[in-house]
């Protein structure tokens, strides 16, 4: 009984921090602009079945795709062992979920297996991030914290796994030695119990009972460190994938006001979306976190700084400063340090600082030539450059911000209607001279 109300407790506790801090999160998101409707739930579904679960985009890279799969396929399947814990603790039961039959045996089996292929894994992720220079997980947004937060994140999951399969060795090993009922089938644990003979059961009960909690209170505790960390796409990386934005990566959105206006000018008596007079005027682009879509924010907590979009990125290839990662981070930071200001004050609250500029330089966004490459690249479906087009049309809508090439453009445009510096009378010129034969 005892040990159900520390558990129930524990589990409270667990459950009220993970609520307030989704609440704050949550609360964010009010302060952003609509973004594209969610429908087409069938092909959603498709793509969330492939890029997800299946991991289709991580196969690029086929051994560490390998890999990371194994990771999340891991997480899947022993999760439900999690929950089966979560009752136990709270009923006082033991293999709660034993009436499954055969499935419980399936599932027992394959925890116990990816149990020590993660692990394997896991270390092999730590390896590379401690003891060889990978490119893409450098770059100048990529600070001291960022890495510290990866391997503490990655030495959890570690330390999750060798917890997982120290509890079952003890359960394995105790049912054995007291010829006890054994619920499941655990391979692992078979092979660990050979390895170390001689163990006493009062030994291999305190064995499991040492693991049971070090397990659940690792859960607990980095199910709410996984909000502040890179980590947290365990969380949204599914979702992510499912509200992907289903057109074409080439098809770059309109906005709605001057789509709108450009219809009416075309033909006034058809004013099919007449705006009432006292709706407050939008401003054109992004300059700020809060002039961001939902899906744009959505993408920056759901981005895991794995750095493939910016690895492929032809202008930070060739050494412009753009880091399309960078670019959501960004974004992620300024929400997060003008949200609960936005919160207590208002969303016209003014801190003089913004994400244009302050976060994101011109620079930057110039640099990109909207290829869709990082869209391409991302593991979880990221779109990069509906961001970065935004934040150009702030600076050209509302600043006349631009290029001195495409200034000239735009004059050009207005003047001569045509992107070129002659009149629509000399465009023909060129071809005065030449002796064309039309047969």
């Amino acid at each position: 009984m005892t040990k159900q109300i520390i558990f129930s407790f524990t589990l409270l506790l667990t459950l009220g921090v993970f609520a307030y801090t989704v609440n704050r999160v949550i609360s964010f998101f009010k302060f952003t602009r609509p973004a594209f409707p969610v429908k087409d739930f069938g092909k959603r579904i498709k793509v969330t079945l492939s890029v997800a679960f299946g991991q289709t985009k991580i196969f690029r890279k086929p051994v560490l795709g390998f890999l990371h799969a194994l990771v999340f396929w891991g997480f899947c399947v022993i999760i439900f062992g999690s929950i089966e814990m979560v009752i136990d603790g709270l009923t006082g039961t033991e293999k709660v979920l034993k009436v499954l039959g055969p499935v419980y045996k399936v599932l027992m089996a394959s925890g116990d297996i990816f149990a020590l292929l993660v692990a394997i894994s896991i270390i092999v992720f730590l390896s590379r991030r401690l003891f060889f220079h990978i490119r893409r997980f450098e770059g100048i947004e990529m600070k001291k914290r960022s890495h510290k937060d990866a391997n503490i994140s990655l030495s959890f999951i570690l330390f999750l796994m060798i917890s997982l399969m120290t509890m079952n060795l003890g359960y394995l090993g105790y049912q054995k030695v007291t010829e006890g009922s054994i619920n499941g089938i655990y391979p692992v644990a078979s092979i660990l119990f050979h390895l170390v003979p001689g163990l006493s059961a009062e030994t291999l009960k305190l064995f499991y009972e040492v693991s049971w909690w070090a397990h659940i209170l690792l859960i607990f505790f980095f199910a709410n460190y996984l909000p502040y960390s890179k980590h947290f796409h365990v969380f949204m990386s599914i979702p992510n994938v499912f509200l992907s934005r289903l057109d074409p990566l080439g098809k770059l959105p309109n906005m709605d006001s001057i789509t709108r206006e450009v219809k009416l000018m075309l033909d006034p008596n058809t004013a099919f979306a007449a705006v009432p007079s006292d709706t407050p005027v939008e401003r054109f682009g992004v300059k700020d976190a809060e002039d961001a879509s939902w899906k744009n924010y959505f993408d920056s907590l759901a981005c895991t700084e794995c750095g493939r979009c910016t690895s492929v990125c032809p202008a930070n290839i060739t050494g412009k400063k753009l880091s399309p990662r960078k670019i959501m981070m960004d974004l992620r930071a300024r929400m997060k340090e003008k949200g609960p200001l936005m919160l207590k004050n208002g969303r016209d609250f003014n801190d003089n600082h913004s994400l244009l500029r302050d976060f994101i330089s011109e620079e930057e966004l110039w640099a990109c030539t909207t290829c869709n490459a990082c869209a391409k690249e991302c593991p979880i479906n990221i779109n990069h450059p509906t961001l970065i087009i935004d934040m150009r049309r702030y600076l050209v809508m509302e600043e006349a911000s631009a290029p001195g090439e495409l200034k000239a453009v735009f004059n050009n445009i207005e003047n001569n209607g045509a992107p070129w510096q002659y009149s629509a009378e000399d465009r023909l010129n060129w071809a005065k001279e030449l002796e064309i034969n039309i047969r």
